[in-house]
């Protein structure tokens, strides 16, 4: 199952049309298809059935239980990551670089979600039987921190402080090129690119509120050592963002140059750090995590 929070951004919004968007990531359904799944009450409002038409409010609690698109079932396997942190409630972990999250269409195990089935005995339901847990994603070529719920009340709430950005998260990133301002700001929209499905990119058609905080860490001949740090969680955001003004991410093979392609480690980025409450006890909680091998060998060879 999947909760959506709805916020101000999403106000007015067809609840079909929404859902089109929001599920395109992991499923790619229709809006025909969207639209029967909300006809056969596999969509809920407020934990009520509505219509395709309705006019989303901010507040509003979408709760959705997608059918499968085919007979996946996600089972344990040895897959090797580091956890970070671990209580009775929440897994914070170290995903490793082209891994990855879960099962799906061309995925079908060998995915972190096999990984967690391996090494924790309990996880959050909400996300059904190919997400158990998991509560956001990191692209498949992205390294770093995530968090994982191991309790539905705990997946409800860190779902909630997503929505409400009360969870606080840099990232490091290799860019190309020199940026000259030390900081800057990003205030861009992000949709879907209607030239290629598959990418996001800065539109004011369809598109979300996306804004990302940088700063320089570090210059090198023709590269750029950056933190960023975002205050939505748009899919590809950091990404999209930084080749919008000009210094895509090195290694990225969606949105950076041709050559990047060649690059086998893909995009050099990193969710290195995060600070966040306590879903349960509220206590403060902030981990980081080093950046991988590979990442530190590029920093050497680029600032020679």
């Amino acid at each position: 199952m999947e909760i959506i929070y709805i916020n101000e951004n999403n106000s007015g919004e067809r609840l079909d049309k929404y859902l089109v968007e929001f599920l395109k990531e992991e499923y790619d359904f229709s809006r025909s298809y969207v639209q029967s799944l909300i006809k056969e009450g596999y969509v809920k409002v407020n934990d009520k059935i509505v219509s395709s038409n309705y006019n989303l409010l901010d507040k509003d609690v979408i709760n959705i239980d997608p059918k499968q698109p085919t007979q996946l079932d996600a089972k344990a396997q040895n897959i090797d990551f580091e956890i970070i942190f671990e209580d009775d409630d929440i897994i914070v972990l170290n995903k490793p670089n082209d891994l990855v999250v879960h099962p799906a269409v061309g995925n079908p195990d060998n995915t972190l979600v096999n990984g967690l089935l391996y090494k924790i005995k309990n996880l959050s339901s909400i996300g059904g039987v190919l997400r158990p847990g998991i509560v956001h994603r990191l692209d498949k070529k992205t390294t770093g921190i995530m968090i994982v719920a191991k309790t539905d009340k705990a997946h409800k709430a860190l779902t909630h402080m997503l929505a409400e950005n009360k969870i606080h998260k840099e990232y490091l990133a290799i860019v190309h090129g020199v940026i000259e301002p030390n900081k800057g700001t990003i205030d861009a929209p992000i949709g879907r690119d209607k030239r290629d499905r598959k990418k996001m990119c800065v539109t004011d058609i369809n598109s979300k509120h996306a804004k990302t905080h940088f700063e320089v860490i570090n210059r090198f001949e023709n590269h750029t050592l950056i933190k960023c740090v975002i205050e939505t969680g748009r899919t590809h955001q950091i990404r999209v963002h930084m080749a919008f003004i000009k210094h895509p991410v090195l290694g990225d093979h969606l949105y950076s140059f041709k050559e990047d392609k060649s690059l086998e480690f893909g995009q050099y980025l990193h969710s290195h750090k995060i600070k966040f409450n306590h879903p349960i006890n509220n206590k403060e909680i902030e981990l980081s995590c080093d950046l991988p091998k590979e990442f530190n060998d590029k920093i050497k060879e680029i600032e020679k």
